[in-house]
């Protein structure tokens, strides 16, 4: 069977971002992380039925099938919004549930796929999700077709080195907080983590092709947001990017001459950087 390993995105520009597609097992693997929370919730919610019983039985199996409900369906919601994408399953294996086009999730995708999930659990444990990830040349589960997801790894141990971004040249584009905060809300994590590469990898790129990706990227994120025509004036797409990638990787960074302190506790927390893999195709590769 072809299965495609990586989701490609090309955007208007021609660039290319790309991210590796968590296969069956894994997302199996995290989901079971998530079943033992859910069993443990259960246990403890019984426990504390068992005293309800004794003046009720029957508000206290209506309680339960309510709280195992909500529990359940909630917890998926509520974790991959607020995380991001991410369970806390997800978390520990380094996955992450994303848009399939690269854009960041809306809370309508993250309900239905985990409305749907009791439908991808039967007849047993994921035996439908299961075969439609098999079959799917995305990996996707029945809720992930129709909430139009997506999950993708997260590779580990990769820490990003921001002390490559120039950090001593002056980034006019911190000289409009409001526009900068929106492009932090506009950008995706694969857009921010290709970018975040493009800059580190630069030295490998022949000078036509860096010519040509930075110049790629720099239309793509100026079409995010529109920033005052002096931002960009003097300066090369590939300065232009360096400022992209040092807004969204270090939001609230104070002007040169400032401690470093204030930089070293800006981690990214305040934006996820799945740095993901080259896409096939372009002249730079992994190492």
């Amino acid at each position: 069977m072809n299965k495609t390993p990586t989701l490609n995105i090309r955007t208007p520009e021609g660039v290319v971002f790309s991210q590796q597609l968590a296969g069956p097992m894994t997302r199996f693997l995290a989901w079971s992380i998530d079943l033992s929370l859910l069993i443990g919730f259960m246990i403890l919610l019984n426990i504390l039925l068992a005293f309800l019983s004794w003046v009720s039985a029957e508000i206290a199996q209506a309680l339960g099938l309510l709280m195992y409900f909500a529990f359940s369906i909630g917890y998926g919601i509520f974790t991959e919004w607020r995380w991001r994408g991410q369970t806390l399953g997800k978390r520990l294996l380094h996955l992450r549930v994303v848009d399939v086009h690269g854009l960041r999730l809306k809370i309508g995708q993250v309900v239905i796929r985990n409305l749907l999930r009791p439908v991808d659990m039967l007849p047993g444990p994921y035996l439908v999700g299961g075969l439609a990830c098999v079959l799917s040349n995305r990996c996707q589960r029945l809720g992930d077709l129709a909430a139009n997801t997506v999950v993708v790894r997260i590779p580990n141990g990769i820490e990003p080195n921001l002390d490559q971004l120039a950090s001593d040249k002056y980034n006019s584009m911190r000289a409009h907080p409001h526009l900068e905060a929106r492009l932090r809300q506009r950008v995706s994590p694969i857009e921010a983590s290709t970018a975040l590469q493009a800059i580190i990898r630069r030295d490998l790129l022949e000078p036509r092709a860096r010519v040509e990706l930075f110049e790629g990227l720099a239309n793509h994120f100026k079409e995010k947001v529109r920033f005052p025509g002096e931002v960009a004036d003097g300066i090369t797409d590939e300065q232009y990017v360096r400022n992209v990638v040092d807004c969204l990787f270090r939001p609230g960074r104070k002007p040169p001459g400032s401690t470093r302190e204030a930089l070293d506790k800006t981690r990214l927390e305040s934006f996820p950087a799945e740095i993901g893999t080259p896409a096939p195709g372009k002249t730079y590769e992994s190492s």
